[in-house]
Protein backbone atom coordinates (compact mmCIF):
# COMPACT_ATOMS: atom_id res chain seq x y z
CA UNK A 1 0.00 0.00 0.00
CA UNK A 2 2.80 2.28 0.48
CA UNK A 3 4.51 1.53 -2.69
CA UNK A 4 1.35 2.68 -4.37
CA UNK A 5 1.62 6.26 -2.75
CA UNK A 6 4.61 7.06 -4.72
CA UNK A 7 2.59 6.36 -7.85
CA UNK A 8 1.28 9.93 -8.87
CA UNK A 9 5.13 11.30 -8.29
CA UNK A 10 6.15 8.60 -10.19
CA UNK A 11 3.46 9.54 -13.18
CA UNK A 12 4.21 12.67 -13.41
CA UNK A 13 7.95 12.44 -13.62
CA UNK A 14 7.80 9.76 -16.12
CA UNK A 15 5.14 12.41 -18.39
CA UNK A 16 7.21 15.73 -17.47
CA UNK A 17 10.71 15.07 -16.96
CA UNK A 18 11.45 11.48 -18.12
CA UNK A 19 9.53 11.00 -21.58
CA UNK A 20 10.98 14.69 -22.31
CA UNK A 21 14.43 13.76 -21.48
CA UNK A 22 14.24 10.56 -24.21
CA UNK A 23 12.72 12.60 -26.89
CA UNK A 24 15.43 15.01 -26.82
CA UNK A 25 17.99 12.99 -27.15
CA UNK A 26 15.91 11.44 -30.16
CA UNK A 27 15.40 14.66 -31.69
CA UNK A 28 19.06 15.29 -31.51
CA UNK A 29 19.66 12.84 -33.51
CA UNK A 30 17.41 14.69 -36.37
CA UNK A 31 17.31 17.41 -38.71
CA UNK A 32 14.01 18.61 -37.67
CA UNK A 33 13.18 22.69 -37.35
CA UNK A 34 10.91 22.40 -34.21
CA UNK A 35 7.29 22.32 -36.21
CA UNK A 36 7.43 20.71 -39.43
CA UNK A 37 6.49 16.71 -39.10
CA UNK A 38 8.92 15.61 -41.92
CA UNK A 39 12.84 15.62 -40.65
CA UNK A 40 15.40 12.74 -41.45
CA UNK A 41 17.80 10.74 -39.02
CA UNK A 42 21.71 12.75 -39.24
CA UNK A 43 23.08 10.09 -37.24
CA UNK A 44 26.03 12.39 -34.54
CA UNK A 45 26.09 14.82 -37.41
CA UNK A 46 25.12 17.08 -34.79
CA UNK A 47 27.42 16.39 -32.29
CA UNK A 48 29.83 17.00 -34.43
CA UNK A 49 28.57 20.21 -35.35
CA UNK A 50 28.67 20.98 -31.78
CA UNK A 51 32.14 20.12 -31.48
CA UNK A 52 33.00 22.46 -34.28
CA UNK A 53 31.27 25.16 -33.03
CA UNK A 54 33.58 28.64 -32.74
CA UNK A 55 31.42 29.64 -30.46
CA UNK A 56 30.48 27.28 -27.91
CA UNK A 57 33.47 27.66 -26.45
CA UNK A 58 32.63 31.09 -25.25
CA UNK A 59 29.07 30.52 -24.33
CA UNK A 60 30.18 27.41 -21.67
CA UNK A 61 32.62 30.39 -20.18
CA UNK A 62 29.89 31.94 -19.82
CA UNK A 63 27.56 29.77 -18.46
CA UNK A 64 30.52 28.81 -15.79
CA UNK A 65 30.91 32.21 -14.50
CA UNK A 66 26.84 32.62 -14.10
CA UNK A 67 26.84 29.72 -12.20
CA UNK A 68 30.33 29.46 -10.38
CA UNK A 69 30.41 33.40 -10.19
CA UNK A 70 26.18 33.47 -8.63
CA UNK A 71 27.23 30.56 -6.23
CA UNK A 72 30.47 32.16 -4.58
CA UNK A 73 29.18 35.72 -4.21
CA UNK A 74 25.46 34.66 -3.16
CA UNK A 75 26.67 32.43 -0.44
CA UNK A 76 29.55 34.89 0.88
CA UNK A 77 27.23 37.71 0.58
CA UNK A 78 24.26 35.45 1.74
CA UNK A 79 26.53 34.44 5.16
CA UNK A 80 27.29 37.97 6.18
CA UNK A 81 23.81 39.02 5.95
CA UNK A 82 23.26 35.84 8.32
CA UNK A 83 26.16 36.48 10.63
CA UNK A 84 24.71 40.10 11.15
CA UNK A 85 20.81 38.91 11.45
CA UNK A 86 22.22 36.23 14.04
CA UNK A 87 23.05 39.25 16.64
CA UNK A 88 19.86 40.44 19.12
CA UNK A 89 19.13 43.64 16.81
CA UNK A 90 15.80 45.03 16.67
CA UNK A 91 15.16 45.63 12.88
CA UNK A 92 16.37 41.92 12.21
CA UNK A 93 12.71 41.23 10.60
CA UNK A 94 12.70 44.18 8.38
CA UNK A 95 16.36 43.86 7.13
CA UNK A 96 15.11 39.59 6.35
CA UNK A 97 12.66 40.67 4.70
CA UNK A 98 14.40 43.40 2.60
CA UNK A 99 16.79 40.89 1.47
CA UNK A 100 14.72 37.85 0.36
CA UNK A 101 12.19 40.25 -0.98
CA UNK A 102 14.00 39.77 -4.73
CA UNK A 103 13.50 36.07 -4.32
CA UNK A 104 9.60 36.19 -4.89
CA UNK A 105 10.00 38.13 -7.72
CA UNK A 106 10.37 37.17 -11.33
CA UNK A 107 13.70 36.62 -12.57
CA UNK A 108 12.04 38.36 -16.14
CA UNK A 109 10.91 41.64 -14.12
CA UNK A 110 13.92 41.80 -12.16
CA UNK A 111 15.95 41.76 -15.49
CA UNK A 112 13.86 44.68 -16.84
CA UNK A 113 14.01 46.20 -13.70
CA UNK A 114 17.98 46.56 -13.58
CA UNK A 115 17.97 47.47 -17.21
CA UNK A 116 16.58 50.78 -17.30
CA UNK A 117 19.59 51.31 -14.48
CA UNK A 118 22.31 49.65 -17.12
CA UNK A 119 20.90 50.70 -20.62
CA UNK A 120 22.90 52.71 -22.79
CA UNK A 121 20.15 56.22 -23.32
CA UNK A 122 18.47 57.02 -20.06
CA UNK A 123 19.84 54.66 -17.29
CA UNK A 124 20.52 56.12 -13.84
CA UNK A 125 23.75 54.77 -14.35
CA UNK A 126 24.74 56.69 -17.41
CA UNK A 127 22.84 59.22 -16.33
CA UNK A 128 25.39 59.49 -13.08
CA UNK A 129 28.05 58.98 -15.18
CA UNK A 130 27.35 62.06 -17.83
CA UNK A 131 27.90 64.90 -14.83
CA UNK A 132 31.49 63.65 -15.24
CA UNK A 133 32.31 62.91 -18.86
CA UNK A 134 30.36 63.52 -22.44
CA UNK A 135 29.67 60.73 -23.06
CA UNK A 136 27.23 57.53 -22.06
CA UNK A 137 29.01 53.83 -21.19
CA UNK A 138 27.85 51.11 -23.54
CA UNK A 139 27.33 48.61 -20.18
CA UNK A 140 24.91 45.94 -21.38
CA UNK A 141 26.88 45.91 -25.06
CA UNK A 142 30.22 45.53 -23.96
CA UNK A 143 31.60 41.89 -23.77
CA UNK A 144 33.90 42.29 -21.29
CA UNK A 145 31.25 43.87 -18.50
CA UNK A 146 27.49 42.44 -19.83
CA UNK A 147 28.54 39.65 -18.01
CA UNK A 148 29.45 40.39 -14.94
CA UNK A 149 26.25 42.73 -14.70
CA UNK A 150 24.30 39.77 -15.35
CA UNK A 151 26.35 37.76 -12.54
CA UNK A 152 25.39 40.59 -10.32
CA UNK A 153 22.15 40.77 -11.06
CA UNK A 154 21.79 36.98 -10.50
CA UNK A 155 23.30 37.20 -7.27
CA UNK A 156 21.64 39.91 -5.65
CA UNK A 157 18.37 38.26 -6.37
CA UNK A 158 19.03 34.99 -5.13
CA UNK A 159 21.63 35.78 -1.86
CA UNK A 160 18.21 35.80 -0.05
CA UNK A 161 18.35 31.94 -0.76
CA UNK A 162 22.08 31.42 0.73
CA UNK A 163 20.83 34.06 3.73
CA UNK A 164 17.89 31.84 5.05
CA UNK A 165 20.19 28.78 4.76
CA UNK A 166 22.85 30.43 6.65
CA UNK A 167 20.46 31.35 9.13
CA UNK A 168 18.81 28.06 10.00
CA UNK A 169 21.74 26.74 10.09
CA UNK A 170 23.26 29.23 12.64
CA UNK A 171 20.52 28.85 14.75
CA UNK A 172 20.82 25.40 15.16
CA UNK A 173 24.27 25.83 16.72
CA UNK A 174 24.21 25.22 20.49
CA UNK A 175 25.78 28.28 22.51
CA UNK A 176 27.17 25.90 25.02
CA UNK A 177 30.14 25.74 22.02
CA UNK A 178 30.62 29.23 21.93
CA UNK A 179 30.72 29.83 25.84
CA UNK A 180 33.59 27.23 26.25
CA UNK A 181 35.30 28.47 23.44
CA UNK A 182 35.30 31.72 24.56
CA UNK A 183 36.69 30.00 28.09
CA UNK A 184 39.71 28.71 26.33
CA UNK A 185 40.48 32.01 25.16
CA UNK A 186 39.13 31.87 21.63
CA UNK A 187 38.53 35.53 19.94
CA UNK A 188 35.62 36.20 17.58
CA UNK A 189 37.41 34.82 14.45
CA UNK A 190 38.93 31.90 15.76
CA UNK A 191 34.97 31.28 17.11
CA UNK A 192 33.51 31.68 13.55
CA UNK A 193 36.46 29.12 11.95
CA UNK A 194 36.62 26.19 14.54
CA UNK A 195 32.77 26.33 15.51
CA UNK A 196 30.60 28.33 13.30
CA UNK A 197 32.30 26.98 10.03
CA UNK A 198 32.58 23.82 10.40
CA UNK A 199 29.16 23.32 12.01
CA UNK A 200 27.31 25.26 8.63
CA UNK A 201 29.06 22.51 6.43
CA UNK A 202 25.08 21.01 5.94
CA UNK A 203 23.59 24.48 5.23
CA UNK A 204 26.53 25.48 2.97
CA UNK A 205 26.41 22.69 0.38
CA UNK A 206 22.89 22.97 0.29
CA UNK A 207 23.09 26.55 -0.70
CA UNK A 208 26.27 25.59 -2.78
CA UNK A 209 24.28 23.28 -4.84
CA UNK A 210 21.07 24.77 -5.25
CA UNK A 211 22.33 28.46 -6.25
CA UNK A 212 25.17 26.25 -8.25
CA UNK A 213 22.14 24.88 -10.46
CA UNK A 214 19.58 28.35 -10.90
CA UNK A 215 23.21 29.66 -12.18
CA UNK A 216 23.89 27.22 -14.49
CA UNK A 217 20.88 27.44 -16.38
CA UNK A 218 20.51 31.06 -16.10
CA UNK A 219 17.76 32.13 -18.61
CA UNK A 220 15.47 35.04 -17.64
CA UNK A 221 17.88 37.88 -16.58
CA UNK A 222 19.66 37.20 -19.72
CA UNK A 223 17.31 37.27 -22.04
CA UNK A 224 15.44 41.10 -20.14
CA UNK A 225 19.28 42.45 -20.43
CA UNK A 226 21.20 41.67 -23.55
CA UNK A 227 19.24 38.93 -25.15
CA UNK A 228 22.45 36.99 -25.53
CA UNK A 229 23.86 40.23 -27.10
CA UNK A 230 25.92 41.24 -28.63
CA UNK A 231 25.83 38.23 -31.18
CA UNK A 232 26.27 35.50 -28.25
CA UNK A 233 28.93 37.62 -26.26
CA UNK A 234 26.27 37.38 -23.10
CA UNK A 235 24.74 33.86 -23.98
CA UNK A 236 24.44 30.96 -22.02
CA UNK A 237 23.25 27.73 -22.73
CA UNK A 238 19.53 27.92 -21.98
CA UNK A 239 19.69 31.42 -24.03
CA UNK A 240 21.37 29.43 -26.69
CA UNK A 241 18.54 26.89 -26.73
CA UNK A 242 16.16 29.28 -27.09
CA UNK A 243 18.16 31.22 -30.24
CA UNK A 244 19.10 28.35 -31.54
CA UNK A 245 14.71 26.85 -31.80
CA UNK A 246 12.72 29.64 -31.65
CA UNK A 247 15.00 32.17 -34.07
CA UNK A 248 17.12 29.71 -36.41
CA UNK A 249 14.58 26.77 -36.21
CA UNK A 250 16.89 24.36 -35.62
CA UNK A 251 15.47 22.45 -33.35
CA UNK A 252 18.04 19.42 -33.59
CA UNK A 253 20.58 21.02 -32.74
CA UNK A 254 19.17 22.68 -29.88
CA UNK A 255 18.45 19.60 -28.81
CA UNK A 256 22.10 18.47 -28.97
CA UNK A 257 22.90 22.15 -26.64
CA UNK A 258 19.95 21.10 -23.99
CA UNK A 259 21.96 17.73 -24.04
CA UNK A 260 25.72 19.12 -23.33
CA UNK A 261 23.47 21.42 -21.00
CA UNK A 262 22.47 18.59 -19.09
CA UNK A 263 25.48 16.45 -18.65
CA UNK A 264 27.11 19.51 -17.74
CA UNK A 265 25.07 20.56 -14.90
CA UNK A 266 24.82 16.95 -13.86
CA UNK A 267 28.67 16.74 -13.83
CA UNK A 268 29.30 19.99 -11.54
CA UNK A 269 26.20 19.55 -9.34
CA UNK A 270 27.38 16.01 -7.99
CA UNK A 271 31.39 16.67 -8.21
CA UNK A 272 30.36 19.59 -6.01
CA UNK A 273 27.91 17.62 -3.76
CA UNK A 274 30.66 14.90 -3.23
CA UNK A 275 33.26 17.34 -2.21
CA UNK A 276 30.79 19.22 -0.34
CA UNK A 277 29.45 15.82 1.41
CA UNK A 278 33.24 14.60 1.90
CA UNK A 279 34.09 18.11 3.97
CA UNK A 280 31.07 18.09 6.41
CA UNK A 281 32.38 14.40 7.49
CA UNK A 282 35.93 15.98 7.97
CA UNK A 283 34.74 18.95 9.25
Amino acid sequence: MLNLLYLPALILFIVFIFYPFLKGIQISFTNWNGYNQDYKWVGFRNYARLANDPDIGKIIRNTVIYGVGSSIFQNIIGLLYALYLNMNIRIRGLVRTIIYLPVIISSLIMGYIWYFFFQYQGGAINDILLLFQDKPVNLLGDPNINVWIITFVNTYQYLGIAMVLFLAGLQTIPKDYYEAATIDGAGPFSRFAHVTWPLLAPAFTVSMVLNLIGGLKLFDVIAALTNSGPGYASASLSTLIYLLYFGREDAGYAATVGILMFVMISAVSMISLIFLRRREVSA
